[in-house]
């Protein structure tokens, strides 16, 4: 197995995040594409404005700089994965509050106090079935523990409901890092793990 590292977004791997999103990401006709990864940190007029370019800009081209921009102001929180020196992953994780209209409203009815989000994962094709999406979990929450925060949270859709196109990660795998449902709706499960 390659040797894969998790790392915190941080300005110097802006570059490396967009790279991935530019040719790794989605590469498998992922109906989730092109993305990158901005409606978790917007609010819903930022995105009616950003959807509303599509048509003049293009699409993947909107978004990026979007994207771009974002990063540049430091709104974009999360992990990338990387074989070397080449990004082949990412995870959207952050503070709970930061994610002003992605965390539904329910989620935030049965708070047990600071928590980090775990929203979207997204891994290169050719990487997937490696552990990847485990990795980052596990970083996410060593972080979230070394910073005080109480918990983890993860968005599992239901098995019943899931595709292979979900992006927030199939409910097993967060059961799998001990994590536990806390809440369901609308076929989605609240997995938590208490720090």
């Amino acid at each position: 197995m390659k040797t894969i590292v998790i790392r915190p977004l941080t300005p110097e791997l802006n570059a490396d995040y967009l790279d991935f999103f530019d040719h790794r990401a989605f590469t498998d006709d992922n109906p989730n594409g092109p993305c990158y990864c901005t409606s978790p940190n917007q609010d819903q007029e930022q995105i009616e404005k950003m959807v509303s370019e599509f048509k003049s800009f293009g699409v993947k081209e909107t978004l990026r700089r979007y994207a771009s921009e974002m990063l540049d102001r430091n709104m974009i929180h999360g992990y990338l994965a990387y074989d070397g020196d080449l990004s082949i992953g990412w995870c959207n994780a952050a503070d709970r509050d930061s994610y002003a209209g992605f965390v539904p409203d329910f989620v935030r009815d049965i708070s047990c106090g600071k928590t980090i989000s775990i929203v979207c994962f997204e891994i290169a094709p050719e990487y997937r079935g490696m552990g990847i999406a485990s990795a980052f979990i596990d970083r996410v929450c060593t972080d979230a523990g070394s910073k005080g925060y109480a918990a983890v949270e993860g968005y599992a859709t239901l098995p019943d409901q899931r595709n292979d196109f979900d992006y927030h990660g199939p409910y097993h795998l967060y059961q799998k890092a001990g994590f536990t449902e806390v809440a369901r709706e609308n076929g989605q499960a609240v997995m938590r793990k208490k720090l």
